[in-house]
Order: structure tokens, then C-alpha cells, then sequence
């Protein structure tokens, strides 16, 4: 018989640890909150439950980033841990609501407190920039809203300088990678306005946006942020906290770019109301005072010609700005994320290409 490894009370406690540390370096358990209490400010304890069990938890104050009462059922980021007091229990990193009922709590208790800080405010609310050229987005570029951001961007406008930061949108790492991307293009300041997008999806899907530190982030900005989260009927606290709300990840292209042919078209009324104008001078002063006719007529096609010029340099301004007309130029437009085997999306003039990565080298 082998002889039997013998522990002191410290020791077992240590090698239990550490086994549970290897073999859940991060569980995910969900259940239903009960006996939650926060002790000196600062500690927070509660268990988690079903029906049959029940586990201790503890966490830091700091990091609880959703209001929690008993009864709500949420989802722990968490590591199994063995105390001193020899009692199992979960040390939690992240929780997320879960369930219609628990994110409406959630998201009613967190908006009462933000809105009594002020943080919501009107007057917190900065316009978006006039004539943007300069655009940062953060967004998951799998992600079918981000597309069409993209496709309403091009359509309307074009010749954009668009700066993405590729992050989850859903799920418990979500908020710290969107946080990170905010003071990433803060930090930077070489955008005009910052775009948060993110397509429709469930209750759960979306419950990121109602993170309290990605909240107060977004209220933080110094570059003014524009969010187009969901379909039309969602609302988050994010969007609360944003200077400018758009109903989809759509209606924020739009929101941030002027329409080509709304303009064309605008340009085409001002010439049509010019020469209206003219024939109008010209009558009035065939009926009334000829003398002067020669005189103001001159006037008039002087005014003509030149607002006729400036039309001309707007019209090849706008079709310069065709994405087409670069493309027809020899340039490529390339769609997907840069890595090694990676395969992105390459389109020219008259091709549309699928290509794998296979080098990267700074310049």
C-alpha cells in the first residue's frame, strides 16, 4: 500500500484551490439571487439558487456593474473557490440579468439612480459635428447591422473616413471590449463623432448596453457618441447616456451623413428658381423703366454665371465622391479583419474577389 499524502488544514485548502482554479478558470453558472447584502460599502454577498441548490457568492463592490435584488435570476462570470473557514463559494468577476422580468428590474433601478445623478440630462446632449468627414465606430464587423451602416454610409454620401474598433456586442465581455474602444478613440481624438452599433436581437442580447460602467462611459466621452442599438421599439441606458439616439444601425448612417442626391437635387431647384427669378427682373423692367433694363440685366447673368460656376465644382466634388469612380480609378475596396488566413472580401471595378491573408507587415 502507497503511503497516503498527508495535508496540513492550510495546505489542502490551497491544493483545492488551485485544482479548481485549473479546472474552472471561469465558470458561468446562472440561478436566482437570494440573502444579497453589501457589508462596509464594499463587500457584496448572496447566494445563487435553483431548485434543488444553493451557492455562496462574493464579490467587490466595484465590480457589480447591475443592480441586484432577490428574486433576480442572473448569469455569474466566476471562479470556485475554497475559503479559509473551509465554506465553497463562488468569487464572481461579471453577472448579467437574465430573463425578461430580471432585466426590467434591472434596467429600472439603474436608470432611477443615473437620473438622479444628473447623467441623463439635456443639456449634457452636444449636436453632431457639421460636415463629418472623420467617423469612429465600435461594432462587431460580423454583425449584419454593421453592413448596413456601411451600405447607407456609401449610398448616401461616400469618400468617408471610417475608423472601426471590432468588438463582442453581446454577452459578458462585451462592456469592458466597447469601454476599451471608447477611450481607445478618445485617447486618439482623430474622430468627429463616435457611432455605437449594434443590430436587433433578444432582451438578453442587447442587456449589454445597460452595463452602469459602460453607461457612464459613454456619458464620459469627449467626442460626442451616437448609438443605433436594436430595432426602433428597444431602449437602453446607453442610448440614454448618448448625445444623439438613432432608431437602428441604419438611421445612424443616415443621422450622420447628407444625401447625394438630396443635395443634386436641391442644387437643380436653386437654378431653376434663379433663372425664374431673372425672367421675373426682366419682365418688371420691360413694363416698368427701360433705361435701367441693360444695367440690372447685366447684374442678373453676372449673379448666374457664377452661381452656375460654383454648381459646376460642387457636381464634380459629389461625383469624385463616388465610391464607383474611385473603384473605376484602380483602386480596391477590402471588407474583413486583417490576420494571418484570414479571408476578406476584395472589390474592384469590375471583379469581386475572396482572398486569404497570407502576410502582414507594417509600414
Amino acid at each position: 500500500m502507497e503511503p497516503v499524502q498527508v495535508y496540513s488544514v492550510s495546505d489542502f485548502q490551497a491544493v483545492c484551490n488551485q485544482i479548481m482554479e485549473t479546472a474552472f478558470s471561469g465558470v458561468i453558472v446562472e440561478g436566482e439571487v437570494s440573502s444579497f447584502k453589501v457589508n462596509q460599502g464594499k463587500f457584496v454577498f448572496f447566494d445563487l439558487k435553483d431548485e434543488q441548490s444553493s451557492v455562496g457568492c462574493f464579490m467587490m463592490k466595484f465590480a457589480l456593474r447591475f443592480p441586484l435584488e432577490d428574486g433576480m435570476k442572473i448569469r455569474v462570470r466566476a471562479v470556485p473557490k475554497l475559503t479559509n473557514w473551509g465554506k465553497f463559494s463562488l468569487t464572481v468577476q461579471a453577472i448579467m440579468p437574465v430573463g425578461e422580468g430580471s432585466l426590467k428590474k434591472s434596467f429600472e433601478l439603474l436608470k432611477k439612480k443615473l437620473s438622479e445623478e444628473g447623467l441623463f440630462a439635456p443639456e449634457k446632449k452636444r449636436p453632431l459635428p457639421e460636415s463629418i468627414v472623420k467617423i469612429g465606430v465600435i461594432s462587431s464587423t460580423q454583425a449584419a447591422g454593421y453592413a448596413d451602416f456601411c451600405k447607407i454610409l456609401n449610398e448616401r454620401w461616400g469618400g468617408l473616413e471610417v475608423q472601426v474598433a471590432h468588438c463582442q456586442v453581446q454577452g459578458m465581455v462585451a462592456a469592458d471590449q466597447i469601454i476599451r474602444a471608447l477611450n481607445y478613440f478618445n485617447e486618439r481624438g482623430e474622430v468627429q463623432v463616435i457611432a455605437v452599433i449594434r443590430g436587433g436581437g433578444s432582451a438578453d442580447d442587447l442587456a449589454v448596453f445597460n452595463d452602469e460602467a459602460l453607461v457612464r462611459a459613454i456619458a464620459a466621452s469627449k467626442i460626442p457618441v451616437i448609438t443605433g442599438i436594436g430595432h426602433e421599439v428597444d431602449e437602453s441606458l446607453c442610448d440614454l447616456a448618448a448625445d444623439v439616439v438613432a432608431s437602428t444601425p441604419s438611421n445612424a448612417a443616415q443621422m450622420l451623413t447628407r444625401d447625394r442626391r438630396e443635395i443634386i437635387a436641391s442644387i437643380k431647384d436653386d437654378v431653376k428658381r434663379t433663372n425664374n427669378l431673372f425672367n421675373t427682373k426682366v419682365d418688371e423692367l420691360i413694363d416698368g423703366n427701360r433705361g435701367e433694363m441693360y444695367r440690372v440685366g447685366q447684374d442678373i447673368v453676372v449673379r448666374i454665371t457664377t452661381m452656375e460656376g460654383e454648381i459646376a465644382a460642387q457636381c464634380k466634388i459629389l461625383e469624385q465622391l463616388n465610391p464607383e469612380k474611385v473603384l473605376e480609378r484602380g483602386y480596391a475596396l477590402m471588407k474583413g479583419d486583417i490576420g494571418i488566413d484570414n479571408v476578406v472580401e476584395i472589390t474592384t471595378y469590375k471583379q469581386e474577389i475572396k482572398a486569404k491573408i497570407t502576410e502582414v507587415k507594417e509600414r
